[in-house]
């Protein structure tokens, strides 16, 4: 429960709100209660059972004193206008009760609706922040689909599941207190059995909500393999249909998708069995009341019309139990959500700011590389071993190697997407991990291998977040990077929506996009991932114009399978298995006749 009770401690910042809420449920509690013994006049007066009380008592706040006197002022006006106007002012009463207690019952929930909803906009928010800002290497370990699930799904099931329920716990409890009380008055032993019910009822449904709770986790993860099924299908659906997989693909969706369904339809008869449950309990009780409080009435112990009062009394216990269960219950499937939630808000991130970090403007000698070992998960191994690398301002160096060198991973380490397992990073002398995060990577600008575009216009995608950018400026970009003629000519020119991920582009447009963007942050360390890898001989050339415009007067790192694109570079890095083999010249490395003239070999290059 301890999730529970951290959920509703952001209560706090909506204190008023949450304040006004239980005051109506307080009165609404009080007014429904009051209602109780309204009836017994009415009753006595119908029946003809009012005995008149002559004397008119002193009023203290002690429960008979209150009765006797309420019983004076009643036979003072049967006495003064008779029995039938008595019945309409006691008519009266209860009408005004019963309308001031729904009255505040609204109330109470249109005070609790902007908490509600504000809560769960606050989650979200917490939970996408905090998806920002979560190193890579979370994401590495974990489904897509799932993540998504929790941020959207399982959000909103806390919003259904407990805080749509949150009135229950302020209100109930209290409508059952004074119900209690009542009953308690006019007959302790009858009251012994809504004891008994009330226990048994929270037993075994207590007993359902934790069977609910462990089920209803493995539903909300099931959920989240469905969703990533659905997002790796729309982003796979050319390599799908390309290999005829489609019922391979509807046939693992649908095997999950029963599996979701049969574990939903368990949850669900479980869930709808504690509402009948506590009702059948409900009506056992009323049976053995009926016939408990009959021989008490039959004997003289107690009065027709104040028995119908405490049936009606115990009524007023039996449906907030009900609804108190149920809320229980909910709550129940609702932790299983918040748990999931808050593997994500709770994940650890081993990427963290010092709290006296250095501020950092700008690069004023070069990047080093000291001794730099890496490793993703140490069952794994190293991926980096002994790196060292300067690379002194203004300066190009590339690096080369068949896959899994760990060429990316180097560069990745840069930006601190990920921390060095041994050695150093150095800008200008200090290690990385002393400046502020966000004041190095704005000295970055990234241009990978995939065009990462969003689905909204071509200016919003240069500028991407920087502020202060007029249009000019774009325009100025998209020049150098090759890209201002195709945007004139679409529909919209620099307003035009590119599609989820650019698709409505080409992939050599996409990628002078993001060129363009990375011209117009203007970073002095650039570092070029495989750019032009994917790119076809025209698209490259224009691409390649264009990484020469942005390279110029830049510290640049360039990842680079096609060789013939770095052989200008002021040193090569050779690397395999972790490792520097080599380092050179394009010529220098030639003469070696080592590894990179092997390279050079593979692609035909002269």
């Amino acid at each position: 429960m301890d999730s529970f009770w951290r959920l509703l401690s952001r209560l706090k910042k909506y204190k008023w709100k949450v304040g006004l809420s239980v005051f109506s449920n307080v009165l609404t509690a009080i007014f429904t209660v009051i209602s109780i013994p309204l009836l017994q006049p009415f009753l006595e007066i119908l029946f003809e059972q009012t005995e008149a009380v002559t004397v008119r008592p002193e009023l203290s706040l002690d429960i008979n004193s209150i009765v006797l006197f309420a019983n004076y002022q009643l036979s003072q006006l049967i006495e003064q206008q008779g029995r039938e106007s008595a019945l309409v002012y006691v008519c009266i009463a209860i009408v005004s009760t019963f309308f001031l207690k729904n009255l505040f019952r609204y109330l109470a929930l249109f005070f609790l609706a902007p908490v509600r909803n504000g809560i769960i906009r606050d989650v979200r928010s917490e939970v996408f922040s905090k998806l920002l800002f979560l190193p890579l290497g979370y994401f590495s370990e974990e489904r897509k689909g799932d993540i998504m699930s929790r941020v959207t799904t399982d959000v909103q099931e806390i919003e259904a599941s407990i805080l749509n329920v949150l009135e229950a716990f302020f209100r109930e409890p209290l409508i059952i207190i004074g119900a209690l009380i009542f009953m308690i008055y006019v007959s302790p032993s009858l009251t012994i059995f809504v004891f008994i019910l009330i226990l048994f009822t929270a037993f075994v449904i207590g007993g359902i909500g934790r069977t609910l709770k462990k089920t209803s986790s493995v539903v909300q993860e099931k959920l989240g393999i469905l969703v990533s099924i659905i997002e790796e299908a729309l982003s796979g659906l050319r390599i799908i249909k390309g290999f005829t997989a489609e019922k391979y693909q509807e046939q693992k969706f649908d095997t999950e998708n029963n599996e979701y369904r049969r574990i939903l339809t368990r949850l669900l008869w479980r869930r709808d069995l504690s509402s009948p449950l506590s009702e059948f309990l409900g009506i056992s009780v009323v049976a053995v009341l009926l016939w408990y409080g009959s021989r008490q009435v039959f004997s003289g112990a107690l009065d027709a019309s104040t028995f119908i009062v405490f049936i009606f009394a115990f009524y007023n216990v039996i449906e907030p139990a009900k609804s108190f269960s149920k809320a229980f219950y909910n709550i129940q499937k609702g932790i299983a959500a918040i748990n999931r939630v808050e593997k994500i808000l709770d994940a650890p991130s081993n990427i963290s700011e010092h709290p006296e970090a250095l501020p950092l403007n700008e690069l004023k000698k070069g990047v080093i590389y000291k001794n730099v070992g890496f490793s993703y998960r140490e069952e794994d191994g190293p991926v980096l071993q002994k790196i060292n690398l300067d690379i002194p301002k203004g300066k190009v160096i590339a690096l080369v190697g068949p896959s899994g060198a760990g060429k990316s991973t180097i560069v990745d380490l840069l930006p601190r997407f990920f921390d060095v397992t041994e050695g150093a990073i150095l800008i200008d002398d200090k290690d990385i991990r002393e400046y502020k995060i966000a004041d190095l990577r704005s000295l970055l600008g990234i241009v990978s291998q995939e065009a990462i575009l969003f689905n909204d216009t071509i200016f919003n995608n240069i500028v991407f977040g920087k502020k202060g950018v007029t249009k000019e400026q774009v325009i100025h970009a998209a020049k150098v990077a090759n890209a201002h003629d195709f945007i004139m000519s679409t529909e919209k020119q620099y307003n035009t929506n590119i599609g989820d991920r650019g698709m409505k582009l080409s992939g050599g447009q996409r990628q002078r996009l993001t060129i363009a963007r990375a011209i117009l942050k203007n970073p002095p360390i650039l570092i070029l991932d495989e750019a032009t890898s994917s790119l076809d001989s025209e698209s490259e050339k224009l691409v390649q114009e264009a990484l020469i415009q942005l390279m110029q007067e830049r510290t640049s790192i360039v990842i680079a399978h096609r060789l013939s694109t770095i052989q200008h570079a002021d040193e090569i890095v050779v690397l395999k298995d972790g490792k520097i083999i080599e380092r050179g010249t394009h010529l220098d490395l030639l003469k070696k006749a080592g590894e990179y003239q092997k390279l050079v070999g593979l692609q035909a290059f002269h």
